[in-house]
């Protein structure tokens, strides 16, 4: 009751507080957006939402055949190859920093495929360090298993979640990737200050864990 008492007053005081913020707050909105809304503080959250978080342009992808080159590569390097186990996603979080101006990025498994994806969080960044964290799906108990045979365009990755976090923009859906056979690559344009989340994901597997190489890294 306490905690439910707690969330009512500050909700209340959030909504005193937008409702004395004016449509001049927010360059670039007119007040037509927010015709025949009622008077509450649904309209100032979503026009503050689109002030802050601009359109993302899409990444730039490509493939390539080196596959073995890349391999034998990344395991000469520290932390390139590592293991994404059944029911697992990793999240490669990587912060934007003032001497670049894109992250780059490159991957392969071994014989099968993994899910991709990637999003910006624009929570102002608190450090540099590129860090990694592993989930467990929560669907693996509902989910049953899916063939890890080749991937045709548009399969969707089941294991993709749904992100409540409203300051994260989502750049590329999670998808399957054929990064047994080719080497997945791509860049992305700093769109301002924020952290960069790249998801391999392998929560669709209810059997097989995934052998992924891959290398994060920035460009001017």
């Amino acid at each position: 009751l306490r905690t439910a008492m707690e969330r009512l007053e500050a909700t209340s005081q959030l909504q005193s507080r937008l409702s004395s913020l004016s449509f001049s707050s927010f360059p670039g909105v007119t007040a037509k957006q927010c015709d025949n809304t009622p008077p509450d503080s649904h309209c100032h959250v979503s026009l503050l939402m689109a002030a802050q978080m601009p359109p993302l342009n899409p990444p730039t992808t490509w493939t390539s055949a080196a596959v073995k080159e890349l391999k034998a590569k990344l395991r000469t390097e520290k932390d390139s190859v590592v293991t994404v186990y059944r029911g697992d996603i990793m999240t490669v979080h990587v912060p934007t920093v003032p001497e670049a101006n894109k992250v780059c990025w490159e991957f392969a498994t071994d014989g099968y495929d993994i899910g991709f994806g990637i999003y910006f969080d624009w929570t102002p960044v608190t450090s540099r360090s590129i860090t990694v964290h592993i989930s467990e799906s929560s669907d693996d108990e509902d989910e049953e298993e899916e063939l890890e045979g080749p991937v045709g365009n548009g399969d969707i990755e089941k294991g993709s979640k749904t992100h409540t976090n409203s300051n994260l923009s989502e750049i590329l859906p999670v998808y399957r990737q054929d990064s047994h056979l080719s080497v997945q690559g791509g860049s992305h344009e700093f769109p301002g200050e924020g952290t960069y989340l790249l998801k391999f994901d392998n929560s669709y597997s209810l059997w097989r864990n995934k052998t992924l190489f891959y290398r994060v890294y920035y460009s001017a």
